[in-house]
């Protein structure tokens, strides 16, 4: 199923899956944050080096998103995705909040 996102919302997920770390955190705005897994980042290199770790350590792909609502100023995209962590395959919840034409914040949970 293919869903119709904002196009920084999409080009993240194409960098995630197709692209380096220095392609997903150019989607970002220079201080952005990100909130995974417990952790937060704050900025291009911290959002960079995540890509590095993560890639690394669980060798995640993502799936196309099936599901997305906006709403409070945050869009809300589940996407499938399985590697090598416990319990995968697993849908995972995106949360972004868009400034401009980038991605001010994202918070990903289960």
């Amino acid at each position: 199923m293919t869903i119709k996102m904002p196009e920084s919302i999409a080009a993240f997920f194409i960098a995630d899956r197709d692209g380096g770390p220095d392609e997903l955190a150019a989607g970002f705005t220079e201080n952005a944050i990100v909130k995974d897994a417990g952790e937060t980042l704050v900025g291009h290199e911290a959002i960079r080096q995540w890509k590095v770790d993560y890639t690394r350590k669980y060798g995640p792909t993502t799936t196309d998103p099936f599901f997305i609502v906006t709403e409070d100023g945050r869009t809300q995209v589940t996407a499938h995705v399985a590697g090598d962590f416990p319990g995968s395959p697993v849908d995972l919840r995106y949360f972004f909040v868009i400034a401009g034409d980038r991605i001010a914040e994202l918070e990903i949970t289960i």
